[in-house]
C-alpha cells in the first residue's frame, strides 16, 4: 500500500517506519506543519498529538483517504459521520498493542465477578492526555465509573494495571509496553482490515481480532 505516516519522526513514528517499510508498504513520512498532501494514497497512519490529529485526519478525507488512527485525547465522531458521508474509513484505536487490547479483553470478563476495580495507567512524560485513551476504553469496559490513577514519568513507556477488589482477594491484570515497535503489528493489521471495514468511524482493535 502506499501510505502517510503523520507524526513519522515522533517516538511511535519512527518505531513504526521501518516496520511499515519492511512490511512492503510504500511509506511517505508527513511532519506536524507540513502539508497533508495524501492524495491518491491508499491510507493515511496518524501518531501525532491530540491537536494536529483533527486537522489531519480531516484533509485525507477530504482529499478521499482512509485514516489509521493512534493518536488519543481527542473526538473522532464528528469527523467519523464526515468520512461516512465521503466514503472512506476512519479507523481510531486507543491501543494497537495485541497483549494490550487482551488485557482490556481480560479485565472486562473480571468485572463480571469483581464488585470494584480501579486503573493505574502509567506513560512517559511526554504523553499529553491524562488519563489515556487505553485507561478511559477499559473503564469504560469495566462499568461502574471505576477510579483512574495516571502516572506521567520519564523512563516509562506504556504500562496499565487493572486491580480488582473484593472481600478476601484481589485480581491484578497488568500489560506493559517495554518498546513501541509492540505498535506495529496492530497497525498492520488495521492496514490489512481497512478496506473491509464500512464507510466512517470504527474504534478499537478488538473489532479487527
Amino acid at each position: 500500500m502506499k501510505v502517510a505516516l503523520f507524526g513519522a519522526e515522533g517516538k511511535v513514528g519512527a518505531a513504526l517506519l521501518p516496520v511499515l517499510v519492511a512490511a512492503g508498504h510504500e511509506v511517505r513520512p508527513i511532519e506536524i506543519g507540513d502539508e497533508p498532501d495524501v492524495a491518491g494514497l491508499d491510507a493515511c497512519v496518524d501518531f501525532t498529538t491530540p491537536d494536529a490529529a483533527p486537522a489531519n485526519v480531516r484533509a485525507a478525507i477530504e482529499q478521499g483517504v482512509s485514516c489509521v488512527v493512534g493518536t488519543t485525547g481527542w473526538e473522532p465522531k464528528r469527523l467519523g459521520e464526515l468520512a461516512a458521508e465521503a466514503g472512506v474509513r476512519l479507523f481510531v484505536a486507543p491501543n494497537f498493542s495485541i497483549g494490550a487490547v487482551l488485557m482490556m479483553r481480560f479485565a472486562h470478563e473480571a468485572a463480571q465477578y469483581f464488585p470494584r476495580a480501579e486503573i493505574i495507567e502509567f506513560h512517559n512524560e511526554a504523553k499529553k492526555d491524562a488519563p489515556s485513551g487505553t485507561a478511559r476504553a477499559t473503564a469504560e469496559l469495566i462499568g461502574g465509573d471505576p477510579v483512574i490513577h495516571s502516572v506521567r514519568l520519564p523512563g516509562l513507556v506504556a504500562h496499565q494495571e487493572v486491580i480488582f477488589g473484593s472481600e478476601g482477594q484481589l485480581l491484578t491484570i497488568r500489560h506493559d509496553t517495554t518498546a513501541r515497535e509492540s505498535f506495529a503489528d496492530g497497525v498492520l493489521l488495521a492496514l490489512e482490515k481497512l478496506g473491509s471495514l464500512p464507510a466512517g468511524l470504527t474504534v478499537g482493535l478488538d473489532a479487527l481480532l
